[in-house]
Formats: C-alpha cells, sequence, structure tokens
C-alpha cells in the first residue's frame, strides 16, 4: 500500500496539521511516513501545502510530485495541483470555498462542504478534519483510532480539549463519504 498525499490550502485552514496527523497516524501504525511542508512566508492567509507519504515499503523519495490524492482547501490550489495528481487518483474539493468543478475525467472527484459541516459542529477551524475523516473512509491509508492517538501529540497539551470535536470532525466526514460511495 502507498499513498501519496497533497493537502493544500491558505494558511490558517489546517493544511500541515492534516499533514502531520497522517504522518503520526502511519507511524502508530508502523508504516513507512515522510511529511514535507511548504507555505508562503504569511502566516495566515498565505499558501500552504504539504506532501505526506504512507507505506507499507520503505520511501524513496519524500517529495510527492504524483499524488494519488490531492485535498484542495481552496480554488487557487485546485487549479494548481489538480494536473499532478495520477491517473486514477483521488481530489477531494472543499466545495464551500470552491466554486468550480474539475476539469479532469481520470480521477474520482469528491467535494465535500468542509466549512459548512464544521459550522455545524460549532467550529471553523474543524473543516480540515472533516475532509481528513472523507480520505480515511474512502483510501483506508490509516485508522480514524490512530489518527485520534496522533491528535495527543499534533496538538499541544492546551488544546487537547478540541480532541472530542476534531473526533466529531473525522466522524462527520466519514459519515458523508459512507453515504457517498
Amino acid at each position: 500500500m502507498f499513498e501519496g498525499v497533497l493537502i493544500a490550502g491558505f494558511g490558517g485552514q489546517g493544511v500541515l496539521s492534516t499533514g502531520q496527523l497522517l504522518a503520526y497516524a502511519g507511524m502508530k501504525e508502523n508504516k513507512h511516513v515522510a511529511w514535507i511542508p511548504s507555505y508562503g512566508p504569511e502566516m495566515r492567509g498565505g499558501t500552504a501545502n504539504c506532501g505526506v507519504t504512507v507505506s507499507d515499503q520503505p520511501i524513496s523519495s519524500p517529495v510527492v510530485s504524483e499524488p494519488t490524492v490531492l485535498i484542495a482547501m481552496n480554488r487557487p490550489s485546485l487549479e494548481k495541483f489538480e494536473p499532478a495528481v495520477v491517473p486514477g487518483g483521488l481530489i477531494l474539493v472543499n466545495s464551500s470555498l470552491i466554486d468550480i468543478k474539475t476539469k479532469r475525467t481520470d480521477v474520482r472527484t469528491v467535494y465535500v462542504p468542509a466549512n459548512d459541516l464544521a459550522e455545524e459542529l460549532g467550529s471553523g477551524k474543524v473543516a480540515n478534519n472533516i475532509i481528513l475523516g472523507v480520505l480515511l473512509e474512502l483510501t483506508g491509508v490509516v485508522s480514524t483510532d490512530s489518527v485520534l492517538e496522533a491528535l495527543k501529540d499534533v496538538l499541544p497539551p492546551k488544546r487537547h480539549n478540541l480532541i472530542p470535536l476534531n473526533r466529531d470532525a473525522l466522524e462527520k466526514g466519514r459519515e458523508l463519504a459512507i453515504k457517498n460511495k
């Protein structure tokens, strides 16, 4: 099993922490992982993306240049990275913020109203974990339990009170994916 996931959006959308969660969860499952963040000089509102590789085999390069999965949290990210996804790959689109459809017909595209669903849960800050829940259900790259354990490592202790909300977001994403299988 090999998944090269590219996660892209604006700074502040949880792009890098979503990548960290995937990487930490993969380590908890004794898989080979790589996580490479990339972001502009701005803290919030600038561009951010990261590549995450999770594999049962050693990873030859940590760079995700041909992702099997793209998570696009905003329109510029979809427009920039859509062409890089391998044929037969998966594109998860945050349809709350992206008002266009993908151009590709050789990939599976799932539109996830991540921000809208996050607001229903009470915090727009968990949109990234809603879309992560969809990814987990559709690919099985790592288990939800491993991601929940990884939250304890990725979130600082003073934010551990947010773990239940993040768990709810992951579950909301999983439910959405099950409905759309």
